[in-house]
């Protein structure tokens, strides 16, 4: 991953934003990352897989809780349950 100082990004801006169309850009601050740059189309597909994982995971979760014999009663009195 290419990688640009803070001071860098803010002086060559443009040059950063058209980096970033092709592949993500680390941003550094004294040598740490501070931040990542990258195209809307990245970020766009970074969030649709992250959101699949996340209902893929819930419908793992249910299954198992279903198999285990928890039901929609159940699930309530534990949420209610305030011990």
């Amino acid at each position: 991953m290419k990688e640009i100082t803070a001071r860098d990004a803010r002086n060559c801006f443009s040059l950063l934003l058209d980096a970033a169309q092709s592949a993500p850009v680390r941003v550094t601050k004294k040598g740490q990352v501070v931040g990542v740059m990258m195209s809307m189309q990245q970020y766009e597909q970074l969030r649709g897989a992250a959101w699949e994982r996340l209902m893929a995971t819930m419908d793992t979760l249910g299954k198992e809780a279903s198999e285990n014999g928890l039901t929609e009663a159940g699930l309530e009195a534990l949420l209610v349950d305030e011990s």
